[in-house]
């Protein structure tokens, strides 16, 4: 039966979220935004500090949430990803917000320190890449890195959004793949039914003939049988009658 290559699925596969270089870089934002904190943002004096967190870790979080989710629900895996990219530009607001509060400069297109940034934040996408720095960048340094990868975390999401957006066009959602999947199985046991109906008159039929084939067969063993009995008991008969004579032969 080819039940299984044709079934429908319900759940999709699970999206190894670590192998997404968006993924990659919220973990670096996050770990970025958290080392900014402890070094330049007061732990009682400014409750900056809590949100520039929790915004780094909500994005981070929403986008695992996100994709563990897609597995049943594209709905929630849209809606959820939407949050990690609210999250991530209320961050980036938050370091905008500090560059403007404390007079420091934003890298600008044609600088040679920005060229470096975006050259850097665009080819590198693991902690490791960023954590050595986390100790010796200003304050200046890290909020534009952050501001970057912002920027490239959100571009990033953009188009992996529009690819689910897509797949919930053409596939739909998981009520849809139910659906589909319920009537695939329902079709299948339908046609493999009357797959059964129409081969039964013939299977019936070959049963019939076979079983007048083993009546015949019957009868021709009983009188192969009979005649071997009765040829048996001849010979039998003729040898103790040769016995008797050959006896009365001696005497």
């Amino acid at each position: 039966m080819a039940e299984t290559s044709n079934a429908q699925h319900v759940l999709k596969s699970q999206a190894n979220w670590d192998a997404l270089y968006f993924y990659q870089k919220s973990d670096v934002i996050y770990q970025l935004a958290f080392a900014f904190c402890e070094r330049f943002i007061h732990l009682y004096k400014d409750r900056t500090r809590d949100q520039v967190i929790q915004a780094a870790r909500s994005c981070k979080q929403n986008i695992v949430e996100g994709l563990a989710d897609g597995v049943a629900s594209t709905e929630m895996q849209l809606k959820l990803l939407n949050v990690a990219r609210a999250s991530l530009k209320e961050l980036r607001e938050d370091f905008e917000d500090y560059i403007k509060s404390r007079h420091l400069q934003f890298f600008i297109s044609g600088e040679q320190r920005y060229a470096d940034m975006l050259n850097y934040c665009r080819y590198h996408n693991r902690l490791s890449d960023y954590e050595p720095f986390f100790a010796q960048w200003t304050d200046e340094q890290m909020c534009n890195y952050a501001i970057t990868l912002c920027h490239f975390i959100d571009r990033m999401m953009m188009s992996f959004l529009k690819k689910l957006e897509q797949e919930f066009i053409t596939e739909g959602g998981i009520k849809e793949r139910m659906h589909r999947a319920r009537t695939g199985y329902r079709q299948q046991q339908d046609e493999r039914l009357k797959q059964l109906e129409a081969e039964l008159p013939r299977l019936k039929q070959a049963l019939a003939e076979a079983q007048a084939e083993a009546a015949k067969w019957k009868a021709a063993f009983e009188d192969l049988k009979q005649r071997a009995l009765k040829m048996y008991y001849s010979k039998e008969e003729e040898i103790k009658r040769l016995k008797e004579q050959l006896g009365e032969e001696k005497l």
